[in-house]
C-alpha cells in the first residue's frame, strides 16, 4: 500500500529532515513549517522510524479537508477507510488540537472522530461494538484555520526517545534537535566534536551516531510494529539493513566537559547505554580552563529564566568568546535563546538560524 506520510519536526529543521528522507529513498518530499510530508509503502514506514534522526515521529496522513462546522467534519471523517488500518480487535484513541478555527472544543472534536471510526469499523466488521483489546492505534488531528488533518501515529513514543537517555540533567537538549544541529555542522566520519557543556551527553552521543551512521531507532520499538498491516518481517529486515550500514572503523572522537561531576558520570553512563563509549571522552572541567584544539565545537550553554541567571549566562558568554577561536579552522555551533548572544560573545556569527528548543525560541549561532 502507498501512504502519504508526515514527519513533524522542530521549526527550523525542515530542510534537514527533507535531506534525511531523500537519503532513505522517500518520494514526493515536501517541507512546510514544522512538518515534512512524503510518500512511501509499509517498508518506508519502518525505515523512517528506525533511521530518521531529526524528525519527531512518523504519521500516516488519512485526511485533509475543510471543517468549518461539525457537519463538515462528520462528512469528511466518514470518508476515511478506517478498516484499511485498524483491525477487528484493535484499540484506537483520539487526541488533537484546534487553533484559529470555528470549532474550538477539542473534547467534542475527539468524540466526533472516535464515533465516526467506531461506526465504520463496526459496520465493516459486522460488530455491535468495537472490543478494542488489540494493538493500539493513536489517531491524531490538527484543526488549523478550519482545515482538519487526521493522522495515524506509527511511532508511539516520540522519535527523540532513542533508548539511551534514561536520565538527564536539569536542562537537556532534545536528541532530535541536537542531531539537527550536528547535521548543520556537517560532522565528518574522521572528525572531532567537542562540547564544553556536555550535560547528559546528548550532543556527544548524537555526533557519534551521525559519524558512524548508526540508525537512532535501532534500540527501541514502535507502535506500528504491532499492527497487522505491516508484516513483522519488514521491521526485521529494515533493522538488519540499518545494522549493516554502521561504519565500524570510524576515526571520529567526541570530547565532553562539564563543571558538574554528576553530569560527567551521566554522560559516560548514557554513552555506554548508546554503545559508543569507546569513542567518547568526558572530563570534569570549568569553561574558564577550556583550551580548544582540533575539530568542531557544538554546545548548548546554560541559560536562566530569571534576571540573575541571565546575567550569569552573559558572563559565561564572555568567557566563551575568549576561549573559543570560532573561525574557519575552529568552527563553533552554539544554540542560545539570548537575542544579544553575539554582543557578549564578542564575535558576529557567520550565519544564524532560528530554532526552537521546546517552546523556547533560540538562534543557532554558526561560526565557520
Amino acid at each position: 500500500m502507498d501512504f502519504i506520510l508526515a514527519a513533524p519536526c522542530h521549526f527550523g529543521l525542515e530542510s534537514v529532515v527533507k535531506f534525511e528522507l531523500q537519503r532513505i529513498g522517500a518520494a514526493d518530499i515536501n517541507a512546510s513549517d514544522g512538518k515534512v510530508t512524503f510518500r512511501g509503502d509499509e517498508r518506508m514506514i519502518a525505515r523512517a522510524n528506525i533511521r530518521l534522526a531529526t524528525a519527531e515521529r512518523v504519521r500516516i496522513l488519512l485526511l485533509e479537508s475543510y471543517a468549518g462546522s461539525f457537519s463538515d467534519l462528520i462528512d469528511a471523517v466518514d470518508t476515511i477507510p478506517w478498516e484499511d488500518y485498524i483491525g477487528r480487535e484493535d484499540a484506537f484513541q483520539v487526541k488533537g488540537s484546534s487553533l484559529d478555527s470555528t470549532l474550538t472544543s477539542v473534547p467534542k472534536l475527539q468524540a466526533t472522530i472516535k464515533k465516526s471510526a467506531a461506526m465504520r469499523l463496526c459496520s465493516r466488521y459486522d460488530m455491535s461494538a468495537c472490543p478494542e483489546t488489540g494493538a493500539m492505534h493513536q489517531i491524531e488531528f490538527t484543526l488549523r484555520k478550519n482545515t482538519i488533518s487526521v493522522y495515524l501515529d506509527t511511532s508511539g513514543d516520540g522519535l527523540h526517545k532513542r533508548g539511551y537517555r534514561k536520565n538527564s540533567n536539569a536542562a537537556p537538549i532534545k536528541e532530535t534537535l541536537a542531531s539537527g544541529i550536528i547535521d548543520l555542522a556537517r560532522i565528518k566520519r574522521a572528525g572531532v566534536v567537542t562540547d564544553p557543556f556536555c550535560g547528559s551527553g546528548t550532543i556527544l552521543i548524537e555526533s557519534m551516531y551521525k559519524a558512524c551512521n548508526i540508525a537512532p531507532g535501532l534500540k527501541r520499538n514502535f507502535a506500528a510494529e504491532k499492527w497487522e498491516i505491516i508484516p513483522r518481517l519488514i521491521w526485521e529486515s529494515e533493522r538488519e539493513a540499518a545494522r549493516a550500514d554502521i561504519i565500524s572503523d570510524s576515526d571520529f572522537h567526541a570530547y565532553g566537559f562539564d563543571y558538574d561531576p554528576e553530569s560527567v558520570q551521566l554522560s559516560l553512563d548514557n554513552a555506554k547505554k548508546a554503545g559508543v563509549a569507546a569513542q567518547i571522552t568526558v572530563k570534569n572541567a570549568d569553561i574558564k580552563n577550556f583550551k580548544q584544539t582540533e575539530g568542531v565545537i557544538i554546545c548548548n550553554p546554560p541559560y536562566g529564566e530569571r534576571l540573575l541567571e541571565i546575567r550569569e549566562a552573559e558572563k559565561l558568554y564572555r568567557i566563551m568568546g575568549e576561549k573559543f577561536a570560532a573561525d574557519r579552522e575552529h568552527p563553533a555551533y552554539i544554540i542560545s535563546p539570548h537575542e544579544e548572544f553575539e554582543k557578549f560573545f564578542g564575535k558576529k556569527a557567520s550565519k544564524k538560524r532560528k530554532l526552537y528548543n521546546g517552546m523556547m525560541k533560540c538562534n543557532l549561532y554558526m561560526y565557520y
